[in-house]
């Protein structure tokens, strides 16, 4: 995506959301990943409004103190705007082009695709194939966004010190990730059709890979913050002690069957609702082998089961993780712990390799 300068190695995948900043840094040897370093820290309250930055020296703080406690060495970082502020569109161009001719062609077409003035866009652009359509075409993705949602961000992570190297989006960056799940697909994933649900703070992203591409992907307003909301009305806490005491545990008897079964049937809702939407969504689509449960959620006891037993999909909680080693200084416990949580973070953090 859009990359500013010589890309340098490693990039820190950040993951910047309403909620948390969360950074991971990792290195390749053998040809095996491991977490270099990482760390988690809350976001600044109301410092985001719907994805978009409004305090970007608040967030940068945010970042500032994620990077000191990962002990990353690293300066420059890969972010990533949300998908519903992104434009992506196929187009066909000659596949004799070269690169020069490709890129004037593709700055004439942009304009057909892109329904904001071209001078308030940034763009970017990736040869994807040759065409199904025309064999003397290659299909082209062109990404677009308002210069603004990139400008915010990079001056949310120029205030922590940091360097914005290069600004994906996040639909990209978790079918990236998707790739270190592999171990957990039937068959890796390969000719099979497998959902990802990655559950956030205050929204979750839905999405189908059919031979490890993203073929569906929808986001929908719901998350683990109104388990939280819950728990702070039901037992009169703060924000801050509802989401300890959701993570810690110590709560009264009632909460199993009165909170928590409840918001879990409501998870599995989503996912239903999720799945027919996708059904629907075109002709020759059909059940998928797999459902994972990714995000803060999927840490719930028992929720993949219940979910599986529900929709009638066989669904396991996703591991991005699970096959890499992790140094000292990333701290195990806190890394195996918010696991589930950082597909987009390694799908970033995994733009080192390209």
């Amino acid at each position: 995506m859009w990359s500013f300068g010589k890309r340098y190695r490693p990039l820190l995948g950040l993951d910047i959301t309403t909620s948390s900043v969360k950074l991971i840094e990792l290195t390749m040897s053998g040809g095996q990943y491991r977490v270099e370093s990482y760390a988690a820290e809350p976001t600044p309250h109301n410092a985001i409004n719907e994805k978009a930055i409004v305090d970007a020296e608040a967030v940068g703080e945010a970042i500032r103190r994620a990077v000191k406690r990962s002990g990353a060495k690293s300066r420059l970082a890969a972010i990533a705007i949300s998908g519903d502020a992104a434009i992506t569109k196929v187009i066909q161009m000659p596949k004799n082009l070269g690169d020069s001719e490709l890129e004037g062609q593709v700055e004439m077409q942009a304009d057909q695709y892109i329904p904001f003035p071209m001078e308030e866009v940034s763009y970017d652009y990736q040869v994807v194939g040759p065409s199904e359509k025309d064999p003397e075409m290659m299909d082209v993705l062109l990404v677009a966004t308002r210069t603004e949602n990139v400008e915010q961000r990079q001056a949310a992570v120029q205030a922590s010190g940091l360097t914005a190297q290069l600004v994906d989006v996040e639909a990209f960056a978790l079918e990236n990730a998707c790739a270190l799940m592999r171990h957990q697909m039937p068959d890796g994933g390969l000719d099979r059709t497998v959902a990802v649900v990655d559950f956030g703070a205050s929204s979750t992203t839905f999405s189908v890979l059919r031979d490890m591409r993203v073929i569906y992907t929808r986001d929908f307003a719901f998350g683990g913050q109104q388990l939280t909301e819950e728990i702070m009305r039901t037992y009169g806490l703060s924000m801050e002690e509802a989401g300890r005491a959701k993570k810690e545990g110590g709560l009264p008897s009632n909460y199993q069957p009165e909170v928590l079964d409840p918001f879990i049937d409501d998870m599995t809702q989503q996912v239903s609702r999720s799945l027919q939407f996708y059904l629907a969504s075109g002709s020759g689509r059909s059940q998928p082998d797999q459902i994972l449960i990714c995000g803060g959620c999927a840490n719930i006891p028992g929720v993949a089961e219940v979910i599986s037993s529900r929709v009638g999909v066989p669904a396991d909680k996703g591991d991005p993780l699970g096959n890499m080693k992790v140094s000292s200084k990333a701290k195990a416990q806190a890394v195996a712990r918010d696991a589930t949580a950082l597909l987009t973070a390694c799908g970033l953090a995994l733009r080192s390799f390209d």
